[in-house]
């Protein structure tokens, strides 16, 4: 997935806050094994004086090379030992010394150290290296902590623990984690990645057992102010007093913009006084970023759901559609508040959401986003603490009118016996909705992991181990044995599994042969990827996610034209009947990206099926932060009207307190279980290190259920039925319950049966008949 974000110019006004400019980001899968959440600190040299101590705890031998190159070694290269380089303009960090990997011909090039033995499976580690690179003409390059393991039959897994950008200017603080399922036959861990010709220079390398973090807080909150707005003079009541032109534009109040609330914040806030119908028209637009702005310095509360709602407009003269982004400077940083991308001149609603985790000096938000000079109107601005709370029970209540049945026993005995009063116990085993879990091939050796998976999910999708760049890395070199054995594992513990990928359009996600053929050659590669990957799995994966991620990237249309995207649903669907076909991507639910909005998302599906697609499904990512439910519900709102099933299909939340953490899960889950056009819900994985996300488990890495997962296992618990009563004198026992697998008992003086049985789903009342 990626973020857009709009460029901003600096400007002589702004001279009282700090200014970030935007940039792009990507969100990886989890590449190749364990995604450890590496971060990394550059150090001025003058910090060199400062000293870190080893800790008995390192495991790591002559971490800071004063017994010189004791127990280090070169992996494919040479390695050295300096005291100083460069005539003493690079000197180490730490200590008296440094080594070097040097005369580097390829990137896994670099220096290592074996820690056979001194590992421990099931344990956490934390890995921290200080790093630099050295010539080579580049001035920076990403560095790579890697773990290279062999195991007790001698299989090999290579374990990326941390990569982050190293420079030629300074010391870098590299650092991640890993974690080992088994006691393995040999482990070396070792540092890689500039091109060759560019020396890796370490200073200092420790692993050690990862410190317990202290148990977190849940956020003490109190006068939320829930539904009140922080926005002065929204209405413009008092002219545009409290608002401010951003640069050199020009703010004036007009009439005329709906005087109805936008619908998402409506279904937030319920009834609300109507809208002015007075709105800011900002003229004299030199740069995209100008427009109207308002200090909300103070206002705001720490780890409080804020949502953001505003209509929108611009005036004529566009020849292309324009973005509008509501947009906040909170200490500099930008953060999205939502966008809407449209392209008449109608009044658009513009929604979104975040939330603060420290407390900010200066706030500043601002609308920005069309072209230089296209007006831009704006009207009932509103940002305000949502009430999740009261939004729950609203849901509970769909639940039980979506997800439940009304149901009939009806006992019958062919002996003597009367059953007329007989007590009746019954209890749900499991509910039929689909609840799955991303797993990958390094995860299933783990046994707690696989414990917590059995019990928990009935579903899986495979991380990457299906993907095209994993199944053929390099032309000709196919590598289905990891898939293969998931299945099996799939198989032998009754998961359903979800194909994912087939085809992925963003071009960093395709391996680099792929994309160095040529139009012919491409299109035989396509056709081959399909009969070879259906056809060997026919029949075993009830979904595939076609082609990932149309709305963010476009390689394989923009080289083999618009029409290959339906021919590989069309070819798909012949060589595997069976299996559910999906479109997939993200950002649908949460209003942050004007690329994928569902109006987008319904555009695009529409266009496939006019070509011909059997798109049998939409997948909905979930990759969210902040969620709002009324958006979430709009955005199934919207999509549901294609009448095709929904899912999410990669499903995390991510906050770095598990409290935070646990009631955004829970604002998915329930927005999900209580939508109709929602049939099932992947979440992209629950155990720390074996996530692409940070912060966003359920169970702490050495296996710890957090506060998120403790909420996970509340609500699954909460969707089972559970029932206790008499029989009546017609020989019934009534109740209302989920769909999915029950066990009864029937207990009097003369009898005690067990037997179990199954609700479909359906809406009309279910009799089920027991002879006893």
């Amino acid at each position: 997935m990626e973020i857009f974000f709009f460029s901003l110019v600096s400007h002589l006004f702004l001279f009282v806050l700090y200014w970030v400019f935007p940039v792009e980001s990507v969100f990886l899968p989890n590449f190749p094994a364990l995604e450890t959440n590496p971060s990394f600190h550059v150090f001025d040299q003058s910090t060199r004086k400062g000293h870190l101590a080893n800790g008995s705890n390192n495991i790591i031998l002559n971490p800071t090379f004063e017994d010189e190159l004791s127990n280090w070694s070169g992996k494919g290269c040479n390695i050295l030992l300096h005291e100083s380089m460069e005539d003493g303009k690079i000197l180490p960090l730490y200590g008296k010394f440094f080594a070097s990997a040097t005369n580097r011909t390829r990137s896994w090039n670099g220096i290592e150290q074996e820690i056979t033995g001194r590992v421990r499976p099931k344990l956490a580690y934390e890995v921290t290296a200080i790093v630099r690179i050295y010539g080579g003409n580049v001035a920076d390059a990403n560095i790579q902590a890697t773990l290279w393991v062999q195991s007790q039959d001698i299989n090999e897994q290579y374990i990326k623990i941390a990569i982050s950008q190293a420079t030629d200017k300074g010391w870098v603080q590299l650092q991640g984690k890993f974690l080992l399922n088994g006691s393995p036959l040999k482990v070396i861990i070792f540092l890689e990645g500039p091109p060759p010709g560019t020396d890796i220079l370490i200073n200092r390398l420790v692993v050690k057992h990862a410190e317990k973090a202290p148990p977190p807080l849940r956020p003490f909150m109190k006068n939320e102010a829930f539904g009140v707005n922080i926005i002065e003079n929204s209405n413009l009541d008092d002219g545009i007093n409290g608002w401010f032109p951003l640069g050199n534009c020009s703010l004036n109040m007009e009439f005329g913009s709906p005087i109805e609330l936008p619908s998402m914040a409506r279904n937030s806030l319920g009834m609300q006084e109507r809208l002015s119908g007075r709105y800011i028209l900002v003229t004299n637009r030199a740069d995209t970023w100008m427009g109207p702005a308002q200090m909300i310095s103070g206002k705001l509360k720490l780890y409080l759901t804020y949502q953001v709602s505003a209509w929108v407009k611009i005036g004529p003269g566009s020849t292309s559609p324009q973005i509008v982004n509501v947009a906040l400077s909170i200490d500099g940083n930008w953060v999205n508040g939502g966008q809407v991308e449209f392209n008449n001149e109608s009044w658009h609603e513009v929604g979104g959401s975040f939330r603060i985790d420290k407390q900010p000096s200066n706030v500043m938000v601002y609308i920005q986003g069309p072209a230089a000079g296209v007006d831009l109107m704006v009207a009932g601005l509103y940002i305000f603490p949502v009430d999740r709370r009261a939004r729950f029970k609203l849901l509970k209540k769909q639940t039980d009118k979506i997800r439940k049945r009304d149901l009939i026993l009806k006992f019958a005995s062919s002996k003597a016996n009367n059953v007329s009063g007989a007590f009746v116990k019954v209890e749900q085993i499991q509910n039929s909705f689909p609840f799955g879990s991303c797993i990958t091939r390094s995860s299933i050796d783990n046994e707690d992991l696989v414990r917590f998976l059995v019990k928990n999910f009935n579903w899986v999708v495979f991380g990457n181990e299906l993907k095209w760049s994993w199944t053929e890395p390099q032309q000709g070199n196919f590598n289905y044995k990891d898939a293969d054995e998931l299945l099996d594992f799939c198989k032998n513990n009754n998961l359903e599994v979800r194909g994912h990928c087939i085809f992925w359009e963003v071009e960093y996600a395709i391996q680099p042969w792929v994309q160095g053929l040529n139009k012919s050659d491409l299109t035989t590669a396509v056709q081959n990827r399909l009969t070879d990957l259906v056809t060997r799995y026919k029949g075993k994966f009830r979904h595939y996610d076609v082609d990932n991620e149309m709305l963010h990237g476009s390689f394989y249309k923009d080289r083999l034209g618009k029409d290959i995207q339906a021919t590989m649903f069309r070819t798909s669907h012949q060589l595997d009947p069976s299996a559910t076909l999906f479109v997939n991507d993200y950002h649908i639910d949460d209003g942050s990206d004007f690329k994928s909005s569902p109006e987008e998302y319904i555009r695009q599906i529409l266009d496939l099926q006019r070509q011909g697609a059997p798109v049998g499904g939409i997948g909905l990512q979930g990759h969210i932060d902040s969620p709002v439910g009324p958006i979430v519900s709009s955005a199934l709102d919207k999509v549901g009207t294609l009448g095709l099933p929904i899912w999410f299909t990669e499903l995390d939340v991510s906050s770095a307190n598990e409290f935070i953490r646990a009631d955004d899960l829970e604002v998915m889950l329930r927005e999900a279980f209580a939508h109709p056009a929602v049939e099932g819900i992947i979440l992209w994985g629950f155990w720390e290190l074996y996530m692409s996300r940070e912060n966003a488990h359920l169970v702490n890495a050495e296996g710890k259920i957090n506060a998120a997962g403790k909420r996970y296992l509340a609500l699954k618990k909460e969707w089972l039925s559970r029932a206790r009563g008499y029989i009546d004198v017609q020989g019934e026992f009534r109740f209302r319950g989920f769909y999915g697998t029950y066990n009864i008992e029937i207990n009097s003086p003369t009898m005690k049966i067990n037997r179990t049985f199954v609700v479909d789903k359906g809406e009309s009342p279910l009799a089920i008949n027991f002879d006893l």
